[in-house]
């Protein structure tokens, strides 16, 4: 059996304290414990301790500090339970004791994933542009469960969606202004789809987007396209260069109308 001989407060941390004990052959440094884990066991001077009271009490101070951590970590923002494992593993702490930690957290109303969730899709609503699949999909990823993931995806109605799909067109329209309408509907499509939102929000969204063209911009962007094609096939005359400007303006998305309208004001400039 071991004395404890003294415990001190550590000069960096009150929090925590210094044991110092005596194995028989005067005093010496033993351990340290936090100040929950001293009060616990009601470490004191004089105090015997054998082998299994000394595996308890690191125990007990191994789950403090990892407590502890996920407090920290948790203070930044709301986490989901996996969040918080997946921290305190890469902190190298054992599972055991992740285990425990997450109950503590758990029971103390630290941690409850369906309250992280729901708060989660609103600040994605409120803050980002992301359609819903791809936050549920971020849902998952933070080991929400499906169950969760669908009531918390409630929070974002279909009427929402719409709305941030049709300011997501009208954001990017105007980068496609020297594209055909084809070709700059295709783009929005692929856009929307990459950003989470479904086929058919992404079709009420472009109808109430109108990003529709006007004849003269449709003309005015088959002009940008039809000279660098031109430029491209310049090397080429006759039948062979025109076919292969109409063929290159059709995969660009302009109709045959327009391009032959296109060709035809060429010629007579």
């Amino acid at each position: 059996m071991a004395i404890i001989t003294k415990v001190t407060t550590q000069q960096k941390n009150q929090d925590r304290f210094n044991v110092f004990m005596d194995y028989g052959k005067g005093e010496e440094y033993a351990f340290s414990v936090d100040s929950d884990v001293l009060i616990k066991f009601n470490l004191r001077k004089g105090m015997e301790l054998d082998e299994f009271s000394f595996l308890e009490i690191q125990f007990a101070d191994d789950i403090r500090k990892a407590y502890n951590l996920g407090v920290h970590y948790l203070s930044r923002r709301m986490r989901s339970e996996k969040e918080i494992r997946d921290y305190l593993l890469q902190k190298e702490i054992d599972e055991p004791i992740v285990i425990e930690v997450l109950h503590k957290l758990s029971a103390q109303k630290y941690i409850n994933d369906e309250e992280y969730a729901f708060s989660y899709v609103r600040t994605q609503i409120n803050t980002t542009d992301k359609g819903p699949e791809v936050v549920q999909l971020e849902l998952k990823d933070r080991g929400i469960t499906e169950d969760i993931q669908k009531k918390a995806m409630m929070e974002y109605p279909v009427e929402i969606q719409i709305e941030k799909a049709a300011k997501l067109c009208h954001k990017n329209a105007k980068k496609n202004m020297k594209e055909s309408q084809r070709t700059a509907r295709q783009k929005l499509e692929q856009l929307l789809l990459r950003k989470g939102y479904s086929f058919e929000v992404i079709k009420a969204a472009l109808k109430e987007a109108d990003t529709d063209k006007e004849i003269d911009d449709e003309m005015e962007a088959i002009k940008f396209q039809g000279e660098k094609i031109q430029r491209k096939y310049s090397n080429y005359s006759g039948y062979e260069y025109t076919q292969k400007v109409k063929q290159a303006l059709y995969r660009k998305g302009f109709t045959m109308e327009l391009i032959e309208k296109f060709l035809s004001e060429k010629e007579e400039s």
